[in-house]
């Protein structure tokens, strides 16, 4: 079946979008670093509480206090997403004029928000008995992201968070498609915004999924995950634009708490969903951007659910090598560096690894840098996370 389908609604085109992440601080600076002949891995490190280093995507540059309207924005996340924001504020304010900020909605992704803000909170409550001044414990609410993007764009429109690990932003992404298809918005800023923390790099330590060395997705040497940080935004309105959001899947396979669905089930089914949403089949699509997290058992999964939806010779690659894991942020950081690849001509984002292939994995396309897809016309984001959760994301080029 090809073509698209009207079934669902009205259809949601990509107005503007902005990435911010560890390959650099704009859409700009991603693009030249992303599209490189030599893209630069994860440089940053972090250390754990039992005193190891690991590799982790951090952001290259300083993010300033942001005080606006008297009201400081008090987050590492709110000042990430006060940042990348602002590359397309002249968009979202022409959205907000034309249509009227009650026809603006609010979505984003996030699994941290200002859980560091809280965590440090609780340190100095504990050691000097009193919470910093200012402090409140709403900067750690999972909506406040959402909060702080109405106060800075005046979009009064359906808001809310989405908080499914690191299908947050994919989520977010078709959320925001809905709120159009469904005649409850005009436009809708979406996306995922995550930013590191003790924490969250902690806590995967601790179920012992990071790796010592930089991700080596699909490598018969991979060792586990580097956590990474960053945003990517999109505004999603009802005019027509050259890509728009053509389909999304989402399953929940339930399979286990922390462990993907051996199968690939899910993940299958989540591809499926959004091809037929979006009237096309597995042939139209020109590129696969991989969740890719270089673990055991996700790559083995994922592996064998592209080659059985897509074939051996699909490109695809996963750029978490490059920016780390950003969590809630991965799906709309992903579905970012697809844009960019219709922007680049068709050039690929690559899959930086140390080619050793595991045998025991099914066959996937790995693009090296430098690969293109002439014309390219459909793309598709795949996205995993905790519990069985799965979301694909289809952009599609006019």
């Amino acid at each position: 079946m090809t073509g698209p389908r009207e079934s669902f609604g009205r259809r949601a085109f990509v107005s503007s979008h902005a990435v911010a992440c560890a390959l650099g601080a704009d859409k700009r600076a991603v693009a030249e670093a992303l599209f490189s002949a030599a893209p630069s891995t994860v440089g940053g490190r972090w250390t754990l509480a039992d005193g190891r280093q690991v590799p982790v995507g951090a952001l290259g540059f300083e993010l300033p206090p942001v005080d606006f309207k008297d009201r400081l924005i008090r987050s590492r996340s709110n000042r990430l997403l006060a940042h990348t924001l602002a590359d397309i504020d002249g968009p979202v304010a022409l959205a907000v004029s034309r249509y009227g900020a009650h026809r603006v909605g609010v979505v984003l992704g996030t699994s941290t928000s200002g859980v560091d803000e809280g965590g440090q909170a609780l340190r100095r409550r504990l050691a000097e008995g009193a919470w910093p001044d200012g402090y409140h414990f709403d900067v750690q609410e999972l909506d406040d992201p959402v909060a702080v993007a109405q106060l800075l764009t005046g979009a009064t429109g359906p808001a809310y968070a989405v908080s499914t690990a690191c299908t947050s932003g994919a989520k977010a992404i078709a959320a925001g498609a809905r709120l159009i298809a469904a005649d409850l918005c005009d436009a809708v800023i979406c996306g995922g915004i995550d930013t590191l923390c003790d924490l969250t790099v902690n806590g995967f330590g601790s179920l012992e999924a990071l790796s010592d060395q930089v991700t080596n997705p699909f490598s018969v040497n991979r060792r586990g995950i580097n956590i990474g940080e960053g945003a990517g935004l999109f505004l999603l309105t009802i005019d027509e634009a050259p890509v728009r959001v053509a389909g999304w899947g989402e399953t929940s396979d339930a399979h286990h708490i922390s462990a993907p669905d051996p199968t690939g089930a899910g993940a299958e089914g989540a591809a499926r969903k959004a091809l037929a949403m979006a009237g096309l089949s597995p042939a139209d699509i020109g590129y696969v951007h991989l969740h890719g997290t270089g673990t055991e058992l996700n790559d083995r999964m994922e592996s064998g659910a592209v080659n059985r939806v897509f074939g051996p010779d699909m490109p695809c690659s996963s750029t978490k090598p490059l920016t780390g894991h950003t969590l809630g942020a991965a799906g709309a950081v992903q579905s970012s560096f697809c844009l960019l690849a219709f922007e680049a001509g068709g050039a690929l984002p690559p899959h930086i690894w140390d080619g050793e292939r595991d045998p025991e994995l099914a066959q996937v396309n790995l693009a090296a840098p430098g690969d293109r897809v002439p014309s390219l016309k459909h793309a598709l984001s795949a996205s995993y996370a905790f519990g069985g959760n799965n979301a694909a994301i289809i952009l599609a080029h006019a």
